[in-house]
């Protein structure tokens, strides 16, 4: 899949052919491999996904606030990256070590899984309290900066200077997806997730993907 620019040039018209689909499947596949790993924020939507309490706003909010992370993060570090070329070969391993971090504790949990409980705290809440629990889950989580302003956005800044918000758009697209499918579709997949198996082939799943773009990063950064 090919977008096709044409250029007029003084020696007449040519092609530049960009290729996009290579970054965005990047983004696509990296922005789901951080936002899977079991988290307060997705245990919370889960919850509220079963409940069917006000899952559309809860869905919005989380999805809303990636989207807005994951484009500051390309955008900042772009900038940066243009004042200081350095910033992002440091960025970049910083990031792959954290991804090789995930990729660890994934990997441990795969050895010790357990079921997660999402029928606690039975009493209704408000929509408002639905809705300033999922930002707080979000804004106040420390790892959610290190995901999407520098993980990400290290990431996102090593494609070319379009390709990068194609990688951005890609990771956009991850979250929208995960989001509603967990919030959604969570009714259905309770009986699933009350399983410890089910947590297990999950973290298999995100070990290797954090594992291998991890070494990739830091690789890329060093060689």
């Amino acid at each position: 899949m090919k977008n096709i620019r044409w250029i007029d040039g003084r020696d007449g018209l040519s092609v530049c052919r960009v290729t996009y689909f290579v970054p965005a499947v990047a983004g696509l596949f990296t922005g789901a491999g951080l936002i899977i790993a079991i988290g307060a924020q997705n245990v919370f939507l889960l919850r509220q996904g079963i409940r069917r309490e006000h899952v559309l706003s809860v869905v919005a909010v989380c999805t809303a606030s990636d989207i807005v992370l994951i484009l500051a993060g390309v955008a900042g570090l772009g900038a940066l990256v243009t004042a200081y070329p350095q910033v992002v070969d440091i960025a970049t391993i910083a990031g792959g070590a954290y991804l090789l971090v995930l990729a660890t504790m994934a990997a441990r949990r795969v050895a010790r899984p357990v079921a997660m409980d999402t029928a606690g705290g039975a009493a209704a809440a408000s929509r408002w309290a639905a809705v300033g629990t999922a930002v707080a889950l979000t804004w106040l989580n420390p790892h959610v900066y290190l995901d999407t302003l520098i993980t990400l956005g290290a990431i996102a800044n090593s494609h070319g200077p379009q390709e990068k918000w194609v990688f951005a758009a890609g990771a956009c697209v991850a979250s929208l997806l995960w989001f509603a499918a967990l919030g959604f579709g969570s009714a259905r997949l309770a009986p699933l997730f009350a399983k410890p198996r089910a947590w297990q082939m999950l973290d298999v799943l995100v070990a290797v993907v954090m594992g291998t773009l991890g070494a990739g990063l830091i690789l890329s950064a060093v060689f």
